[in-house]
């Protein structure tokens, strides 16, 4: 069996693949059949409230005043509809919150390291992937908020599978052979966005990424399969949006939290001094009274216009604000602040492996180096490494949470994982080299 694995270590998948099912569902049946506000998952008890109302009939509403700042029996677009549509399907069937917990711990501990796993070998080969595989299986963060009612785990597996597919449409040659791609990519990229609208601003940079890695194949090609992309992406989105327009009679694309975030991110009262929303006293003093008899997405626009007004009437603050959101964005080291779970899980998840992404991003760059800038702007790596600037340049410049960068993390774990192969590389290189098995002592 050794000799087996050592010739072909993919066949640890598998055990990979069980070991972070039983981790997640595990923390799943520990969080239990109540909902609670836990370290950094709020909004589980949002989304478990919001799915019950829609279920007694209520419609997208909350029985009282509700963070941030919706009012009570008021219609919402503040929340994912599609996770809530999740908890629906599932209360509806069991009334169980455990069951949701438990069905999404499965299906997550499965697909998500499974994802990174082929992207991994798409990039970098099998053993790349296989490492970065059970480094995301261990990966604390992902372990605890697989079990918690929050979009989190599902829109970074629906990320995943975005950056797959793309990996895969960019190698095609006729269209034909990309039309099933085409069109996983575009229901993946529908379903990122019914969990995290945010993700829309990366998807011109992806796009443009695509275009550019298959320009060899000929416009008509890349039009015909962005089509079929773009064109699904679309069909997932519009209900939700005629649905938002029916019921506040304006235009809402997804979700009303854009401008709420951006205006509160950036208020003059914080000074250059990012607050997370954690240590912030009484956030909603700071939002105008005459606004707060708008509905909620009168309420997000006016706010997004103010936030924006903020940046145009003092710019060099709002600089030295976003430089300070960074280390909130990248923190990785115990908080007297935090609690232990959060201190925990942030040391033992990204505190560990930050130096091996750190070191597998310098590895790939170092291969780069020589290439020419056309090659280097199609690499499948530059996708990744793109992700990850833009991502993060997205949360400096308005709301950075650790939670936030979870996705980022899911990315820069395939270079760990790169990082991590370059030292068993090493070490197999020096076990085996003619100088080592000549100083090893004669069997008697």
């Amino acid at each position: 069996m050794y000799e087996k694995i050592k010739q072909n270590p993919e066949k640890l998948i598998p055990a990979i693949l069980i070991i972070s099912v039983i981790l997640r569902v595990a923390v799943a049946i520990a969080l239990g059949n109540e909902v609670v506000e836990l370290p950094g998952t709020f909004d589980q008890v949002s989304y478990n409230e919001l799915a019950q109302r829609v279920l007694e009939g209520h419609g997208f509403s909350f029985g009282k005043n509700w963070w941030p700042v919706t009012a009570a029996n008021s219609p919402t677009a503040h929340w994912s509809f599609l996770y809530t549509a999740y908890l629906i399907g599932v209360y509806a069937l069991t009334a169980s919150p455990l069951v949701a917990r438990i069905f999404q711990a499965i299906l997550v501990g499965l697909l998500h390291p499974y994802l990174v796993y082929l992207i991994g070998k798409h990039i970098f080969g099998g053993r790349v992937g296989l490492f970065a595989a059970g480094i995301t299986a261990l990966y604390s963060y992902f372990i605890y908020y697989a079990g918690t009612l929050m979009t989190e785990p599902f829109y970074i597996t629906a990320l995943l599978g975005v950056f797959y597919l793309t990996l895969r449409l960019s190698q095609v040659e006729k269209i034909k052979d990309g039309i099933f791609l085409a069109v996983g990519l575009g229901l993946t990229l529908g379903i990122s966005l019914l969990f995290r609208q945010l993700f829309m601003l990366f998807v011109p940079f992806l796009l443009l990424w695509l275009w550019w890695a298959r320009r060899k194949w000929g416009i008509w090609s890349n039009l015909s399969l962005s089509a079929i992309a773009l064109g699904l992406m679309i069909l997932l989105i519009v209900p939700v949006t005629l649905y938002n327009y029916a019921r506040f009679n304006r235009f809402v694309l997804l979700n009303t939290n854009a401008g709420y975030a951006f205006y509160l991110a950036n208020h003059p009262a914080y000074g250059t001094d990012f607050i997370p929303a954690r240590d912030m006293e009484d956030y909603q003093a700071l939002i105008p009274q005459d606004l707060k008899t708008l509905d909620e997405a009168a309420l997000d626009n006016a706010l997004l216009k103010l936030g924006l007004q903020f940046v145009f009437d003092d710019p060099w603050r709002y600089f030295l604000l976003s430089l300070d959101r960074i280390p909130e964005y990248f923190k990785f080291w115990p908080s007297a602040d935090s609690g232990l779970v959060s201190n925990v899980s942030r040391v033992s998840s990204f505190g560990l492996a930050l130096p091996w992404m750190l070191a597998g991003l310098v590895i790939w760059s170092r291969s780069q180096w020589r290439r020419k800038w056309s090659e280097f702007f199609e690499a499948p790596g530059t996708l990744l490494v793109g992700f990850f600037l833009v991502y993060t340049g997205i949360h400096v410049v308005s709301w950075a949470l650790v939670r936030y960068r979870l996705p980022v993390d899911a990315i820069l774990i395939v270079f760990a994982g790169l990082a991590v192969n370059e030292l068993w590389q090493w070490y197999m290189n020096r076990k085996n080299s003619p100088q080592t098995v000549s100083n090893q002592p004669a069997s008697t």
